[in-house]
Order: structure tokens, then sequence, then C-alpha cells
């Protein structure tokens, strides 16, 4: 199954880049000296990993929830547009290279500019961890603003997203292990018309970036 093909693909990459003893691309790990724990004294850039007030991710808990009957569907029409599959080294990940669309929330545009996927997923729902995150990260057009649309995934359920490209995540493995850390692999005109469809039901809250620099005011929808 697909998802299953990933999330063993993306623990491959991930084994690789925590066994390194160079972690200076990113200067930081989820395991070891640079592990979460210490990512807000690497950098002063990284402070609000340690010291923030408002970060990611969350436990979407039952008892934290209330029903906005205002919100409206969270409607998305992206269109087709090259891209280009890379490993963030902390997740693989899919970079636009054009102009793939966008959602308004609160009367404000926010462009779709790239996709990745966590394994396991970092978000929680009442307390259970999902078995992969996707994150659709969008930026108004000044780029100080950040919205992010979250969907959990479980294992039983095919993703036609990921098998559209499961061969080019196998060429990113090889590309990475034979030492090419900085591989980037071609993906030409990419759809992601799987991910139109309306949304109803989801959680919105403000929060951060779930990697340094955990910058906060980041708005998450989560469905």
């Amino acid at each position: 199954m697909a998802l299953q093909i990933y999330i063993s693909i993306l623990s491959i990459a991930a084994l690789a880049l925590c066994t390194s003893a160079n972690h200076d691309s990113v200067n930081f790990s989820y395991i070891g000296p640079n592990g979460p724990l210490k990512w807000g004294t690497l950098k002063q850039l990284f402070a609000a990993c340690s010291n923030g007030k408002a970060q990611s991710p969350v436990d979407l808990a039952m008892t934290n929830i209330v029903v906005n009957n205002v919100l409206k569907s969270l409607d998305r029409n992206y269109l087709p547009t090259n891209a280009t599959l890379v490993n963030h080294q902390y997740s693989i990940g899919v970079h636009f290279e054009g102009k793939v669309g966008d959602i308004n929330i609160n009367g404000m545009n926010y462009s779709l500019k790239q996709l990745h996927w966590h394994a396991p997923a970092e978000h929680r729902a009442h307390g259970r961890l999902h078995d992969a995150e996707l994150h659709l990260v969008h930026f108004t057009e000044d780029n100080n603003n950040i919205a992010v649309v979250a969907q959990l995934y479980r294992l039983g359920v095919p993703d036609p997203l990921i098998s559209k490209i499961e061969d080019k995540f196998y060429k990113l493995v090889n590309e990475n292990h034979a030492g090419n850390k900085n591989a980037n692999i071609a993906l030409g005109t990419f759809d992601v018309n799987e991910l139109n469809k309306k949304i109803y039901r989801y959680y919105r809250y403000v929060g951060s970036l779930t990697t340094p620099p955990c910058k906060e005011g980041v708005i998450w929808e989560r469905h």
C-alpha cells in the first residue's frame, strides 16, 4: 500500500540522518544532542522552540474544542504545476515552481508553496497518534503570514497523492544513500486535484511551525 511504502521510505531517510554525525545542514534533529528539548538552545533564532507561548503540535482534545458555527467551508482549487521532490532531512516534501492556488482565511489569501509529510504524525487527535501527517504550507504574498492545512493518515487507507510519485520516493532515497544529501527529484507537472474537495468540518487554531525556528502566529487548519 502506498502509505505503508512511504512510511518505510521516510523511516529509512530519517535513520540515515539520525545516525550521521553531520547535522550542519539543518542544525537540529529528532534524537541526540540536537533533539527537540535542545532546539531552543541551538540558535538564538530558535528561541521560541523553548520559550514560545503558542507552540505546535498540539493534542486536539475534545475538552479544549469550541464549536464555531460561523466558520466557512475550507475551499481549495489547486492547479497542476511543475514540482520537485525534496528531502528536508526531517521530512520529505514537494516544492512547487509555479502558481498552485490559494486558500482564503479571514479575508486574506494564502498561496500554497509546498507540502510535506511527517511519519509518525505530529498532531494528536484526542490523544491518538496517527501513522503519518500531511502539511500543506501556505504564505501570504508578503511571506509574513503562514497557514498550514494538516491531514492525518492511518494505515489501511490508500493515498492517491503518494501513489503518483511512489517511484520518485525510491529514487530520492537511493540518491541520498549514494551520498547526494541535497538531491532534488523532478516530478514534472504535478496535479494535486485530490486535495480540492471542500472541507466542512475541521479544527482551527493559532500555533507555530513544528520545526525550528518554531515561529508563532501560524494558522492551522486540521481535518
